[in-house]
């Protein structure tokens, strides 16, 4: 049993919560420093590549990296928000977690730039991967909130495109149902500091007009079958608690291999604060023991 919400933390996180309305580079500025600020003061080495105009990934390595071990990583914000530079420290974890290089992409950015630009640019990150040497089974996508949810998409076009898979994934706090209907959405509400009105911001700015049920804006919608095993992490204190518990059990009915794994009182993104609370560090130990073993077989 995971001990309860880090209360004093938590208040921390919700003091941070935007107003919506402001100008989105305000916002990002915001959301670097503030998030940088609380992850590990660890920096891996970096190696900033070109996947193709306008799309940038960064090789992350730390002393603990095998070469032929690549976590391809989609990092959280939002659609609209973060980069690999404000999650380095959480790269360097989930590097020596998993004795492997990470690469990271900096995926184009909502609004300039709406869904589904950013499923593009994830199949694009795994193609480069492929063209540089990397084969599919020595790669497992690695994705948290946002990000987590263009795993599940690159997932989705790979069978779509019978493009070769990679033998499993890591999804972090999906955003799967952009309709955001789970009951937790406003049960959770001190439990967490993402907010309703900040769900529905993302929403608006994302998806630039599509309809919420496309199966690339909400995987829960997608047919499913076909997929590798995935291993997905959710804490109860969520607002997305119950949109992601429906997915997990969809995907088991689609006959997808899954690893559910939920943790108790923790709020969405809890990953990342390795520094401040040990719920943190242990749910990328578990990753780390799983990406392993997938490599290891």
């Amino acid at each position: 049993m995971i001990r309860e919400t880090p209360r004093d933390f938590l208040d921390i996180l919700k003091s941070y919560v935007p107003e919506t309305g402001r100008p989105v580079g305000t916002l990002r500025e915001e959301f670097s420093e503030f998030f940088t600020e609380f992850q590990s003061e660890e920096r891996p080495s970096v190696e900033p590549v070109l996947i193709r105009e306008g799309l940038r990934g960064v090789w992350c390595t730390v002393p603990e990296s095998q070469p032929d071990r690549t976590l391809l990583f989609f990092h959280g914000g939002e659609f609209s928000m973060g980069s690999t530079a404000d999650h380095l420290g959480f790269c360097a974890e989930l590097a020596r977690a998993g004795q492997a290089r990470l690469f990271s992409v900096d995926y184009r950015l909502a609004p300039e730039q709406a869904f589904p630009a950013q499923a593009e640019d994830a199949l694009a990150a795994y193609r480069y991967l492929l063209s540089h040497g990397n084969q599919p089974h020595r790669i497992i996508p690695v994705g948290i909130s946002a990000g987590a949810t263009l795993v599940l998409d690159l997932l989705l076009m790979l069978r779509d495109q019978h493009l070769p898979m990679p033998p499993a994934a890591v999804c972090m706090s999906p955003i799967v149902d952009m309709k955001f209907g789970g009951e937790s959405v406003v049960a959770n509400q001190n439990t967490d500091w993402m907010t309703p009105a900040r769900l529905a911001a993302l929403r608006e700015a994302y998806l630039g007009g599509h309809a919420p049920d496309e199966p690339l804006a909400s995987p829960v919608n997608a047919q499913l079958s076909g997929l590798p095993q995935i291993y997905l992490q959710t804490g109860t204190g969520e607002l997305l608690y119950d949109d992601i518990s429906a997915f997990a059990k969809k995907i088991k009915w689609a006959g997808v291999p899954v690893r559910f794994e939920i943790w108790e009182g923790m709020f969405h993104y809890w990953q990342i604060f390795g520094r401040q609370i040990p719920e943190a560090r242990g749910a990328v130990s578990h990753i780390g023991a799983f990406v392993r073993d997938i490599f290891d077989r």
